[in-house]
C-alpha cells in the first residue's frame, strides 16, 4: 500500500489511496476517542456541589412629619420587631431601612411640639411601607414639664412631703406607693427636698434641671430616724401622781405622771428640751429641768413636789354711818385699780375672806356700801395684802 500526500489550495495535506486497513484504524480511533473523553468528564463531575443561600430580604419604612418647622430635626423611635431611632431630615422625611418582616411602632418626638397621631403601628410583610406613616406636628404654647420620682421603701415614702424650690416653689405629698410629681414647670433649675417625721433621707436633696423635657427619676431612700426618750419620777407619790409634765424645746408634748409619779416622753430626736411639772396645790423643785438628748435615752429627770400652804387675805372694815343693805368687795393687782368685784352677793357683815390668792402675789382691795335702793357709795380707802 502506498500513501501519497497532496497539498490543496488551502495548504492542507490530504491523503490519497489510503488502504482499507488504515481507514478502519482511523475510524476506530475516532469512535473510541469520544468515549474516553466522556469517561474523563464523568470522573471530574462525580461529586455533589452546594450553592450558598441568598441573604434574607429586608425592607424600608418611611414617612413624613409636617409642617417642616415641627418635622425637621424631629426624632422618630422605632420599636417592636426591632428597635432604632432616626432623625427626620430638613423636609421632615424619615426612613428606617433593612427591616425584616414584622410589626413595628413609630413614635415621633420634638421639643415644644405635640404629634398627631402620637404613634403609629405598621406591619412589614414582604414589601416596603411608604404610605400612611405621616405625622402632624403642633407647636405647644408655653410648654411645661414635670419633675417626678419615688421615695422608697413604700412604707417610709408614703405620706412624705416633697418641697420644690428654685425656678418655682411648691410642695406635694408622696402617694401610697411613695411616688410624687411636680407638674406644670417651665424650663429652669430646681431642687427637691423630702421630709417625713421620724425619717432621714438619702440624698437629703437633689437638683433637677428642666430643659425641654420631663425629668423623672429624682428618687430618695428613707431610713427610720432613731428616737429616744426622757423619763423621770415626781415624788412623793401624793404630789407626783396625776401631775402634768410638759415638754418644750426641740419638740412639744405633755404627759400625765402615773400613780407612782413616773412619766416618760418617747419618740424624741436628738436635741435640747425643757421638762416642767405642774400639779394644783404643789410646788416643785426644781421648777423645771433642761435635758439634752444625744443618741441615747435620758432617765432620772426627777422632781420633788411640796404641798402649797393655803393662803388667804382677811378683810375687815368699819360700818357705814348710813343705813345700808350690805357691802361689795373689790380686788385689783395694780395699785390704784382697776378693781374686780369679788363677791357674788352683798356682804352683810363687816369682814370678807379672800381664799383665791396666789403665793408671792400682791393684791389691792377697796369696799363700797350699797343702800336699799341699790345705790353704791364711793370706794373706801385701799388696803394692800402681800401673800407670802
Amino acid at each position: 500500500m502506498r500513501l501519497e500526500q497532496n497539498e490543496n489550495r488551502f495548504g492542507h495535506i490530504r491523503s490519497q489511496n489510503v488502504g482499507s486497513r488504515a481507514r478502519h484504524a482511523f475510524l476506530a480511533a475516532l469512535l473510541f476517542a469520544p468515549t474516553a473523553l466522556l469517561w474523563g468528564c464523568s470522573g471530574i463531575v462525580s461529586g455533589q456541589s452546594t450553592q450558598p443561600s441568598p441573604p434574607p430580604q429586608t425592607y424600608n419604612i418611611s414617612g413624613t412629619i409636617s409642617p417642616v418647622a415641627g418635622g425637621s430635626g424631629a426624632t422618630v423611635t422605632l420599636s417592636g420587631a426591632a428597635s432604632a431611632t432616626t432623625t427626620a431630615n430638613s423636609s421632615g422625611n424619615y426612613t428606617f431601612s433593612s427591616l425584616a418582616n414584622g410589626t413595628y411602632t413609630l413614635t415621633p418626638s420634638h421639643t415644644s411640639y405635640t404629634f398627631s397621631p402620637s404613634s403609629l403601628n405598621v406591619t412589614v410583610s414582604g414589601a416596603n411601607v411608604t404610605t400612611g406613616l405621616n405625622f402632624t406636628a403642633t407647636a405647644t404654647v408655653n410648654p411645661t414639664y414635670s419633675i417626678s420620682g419615688t421615695v422608697s421603701p413604700t412604707g417610709s415614702g408614703s405620706g412624705a412631703t416633697l418641697t420644690l424650690s428654685g425656678a418655682a416653689t411648691g410642695t406635694t405629698i408622696a402617694d401610697s406607693a411613695g411616688n410624687y410629681t411636680f407638674s406644670g414647670l417651665a424650663n429652669g433649675g430646681y431642687a427637691v427636698t423630702p421630709t417625713h417625721t421620724g425619717y432621714t433621707f438619702s440624698p437629703t436633696s437633689q437638683s433637677a434641671t428642666i430643659n425641654g423635657a420631663n425629668v423623672p427619676g429624682i428618687n430618695f431612700i428613707a431610713a427610720t430616724n432613731p428616737t429616744f426618750s426622757i423619763s423621770g419620777t415626781i415624788s412623793p407619790v401624793a404630789g407626783g401622781s396625776g401631775a402634768t409634765v410638759t415638754l418644750t424645746g426641740a419638740a412639744g408634748a405633755s404627759t400625765i405622771a402615773n400613780s407612782t409619779g413616773n412619766y416618760t416622753f418617747p419618740g424624741l430626736a436628738n436635741g435640747t428640751y425643757t421638762v416642767t411639772p405642774n400639779n394644783g396645790g404643789y410646788t416643785f423643785a426644781p421648777v423645771n429641768q433642761s435635758v439634752t438628748i444625744n443618741a441615747a435615752n435620758v432617765s432620772a429627770v426627777n422632781f420633788t413636789a411640796t404641798p402649797q400652804l393655803a393662803h388667804s387675805a382677811a378683810l375687815i372694815w368699819t360700818a357705814s354711818t348710813s343705813t345700808v343693805s350690805g357691802y361689795n368687795v373689790y380686788r385689783g393687782t395694780v395699785n390704784g385699780g382697776p378693781y374686780n368685784l369679788m363677791n357674788s352677793s352683798l356682804v352683810t357683815g363687816l369682814s370678807y375672806m379672800d381664799t383665791a390668792v396666789q403665793s408671792g402675789a400682791t393684791y389691792y382691795y377697796v369696799t363700797t356700801a350699797v343702800d336699799s335702793n341699790n345705790v353704791e357709795s364711793l370706794n373706801s380707802n385701799q388696803v394692800t395684802a402681800v401673800i407670802p
